[in-house]
């Protein structure tokens, strides 16, 4: 199906979340879209769109679930809609808007503290302490892991005191297919990873990638250093940095700026076209 991408209308949005989360960590911004008239669609991965309380005791059906697997099952989400949607995601799910928009899909894409694609060699400390627990073990990439309360804390909600990080915890933290971690981790040692785009594509829809500065998971070095890898493309990409957020940015306190400077952004670009250069950094 061919896609319309009308600049005056208000296209759908498509929200992709990350590992360790349910699509309910979208909650606050399905609410916010939804209520500025889009049509906003959040889905979980496969395997993940059943009950979170369910996939917390029984985890197995994500135990082989890949990044090739995640990102067609949202490229046949997008072909069902009738008008090209923005394409939003966090963390994995920013790698994966752009490996979507590398498809020739979305009307615009936002990215949001997206953990690194093949090319991208920026490797913080903490980044590797956030995924140690799964990619310790090898066996970890054939099952699901699931981390526990205090590797949240540090991983996501560094920026929360205890209390608050416990109840984040509770509503959306969910196992997570330890396939696209080590898929993650080896996207540079991988000649076929499904983490590959063609940074110097021209036709692609404009990008904007979101980074926080407190962010343990993917620290704005590693957004800033994908910025740069586009940056010699005719393609619109843009860069934003928050100050002083954690990677959970989309429930943390202040979540209302970032929505509302990403959708914005989105906007004010759909129907650009691809024929600004990047912007320097």
């Amino acid at each position: 199906m061919e896609l319309r991408q009308l600049r005056h209308s208000k296209p759908p949005i498509v929200l992709i979340h990350g590992l360790w989360v349910s699509a309910l960590s979208w909650e606050h911004w399905v609410d916010r879209y939804t209520s500025h008239g889009h049509e906003v669609i959040a889905r979980g991965w496969p395997g993940m769109e059943g009950d979170l309380a369910e996939l917390r005791s029984d985890p197995s059906g994500l135990d082989d679930v890949g990044i090739a697997d995640v990102v067609d099952h949202y490229e046949g989400i997008i072909r069902e809609l009738d008008q090209a949607p923005i394409i939003m995601g966090h963390s994995f799910g920013g790698s994966f808007v752009q490996v979507l928009l590398d498809r020739g899909l979305g009307a615009a894409g936002v990215a949001i503290d997206a953990a690194a694609l093949k090319g991208i060699t920026k490797l913080p400390l903490s980044t590797l302490r956030a995924a140690s627990s799964g990619l310790r073990n090898p066996k970890n990439r054939h099952r699901s892991i699931h981390l526990t309360t205090a590797e949240f804390h540090y991983a996501f909600t560094n920026t929360l005191d205890d209390d608050a990080a416990a109840q984040a915890y509770d509503r959306y933290a969910a196992p997570g297919p330890g396939r696209v971690l080590f898929e993650g981790a080896l996207a540079n040692f991988s000649r076929h990873s499904p983490l590959v785009v063609d940074f110097d594509r021209v036709d692609r829809a404009p990008l904007l990638l979101i980074a926080g500065g407190m962010d343990h998971v993917v620290p704005a070095s590693v957004d800033r250093a994908t910025a740069k890898k586009y940056n010699k493309a005719k393609a619109i990409v843009d860069y934003m940095e928050f100050p002083g957020r954690s990677h959970f940015t989309l429930g943390e306190p202040g979540w209302e700026e970032v929505a509302d400077y990403a959708l914005d952004w989105a906007m004010s670009h759909i129907g650009d076209g691809s024929v600004a250069h990047a912007q320097s950094l």
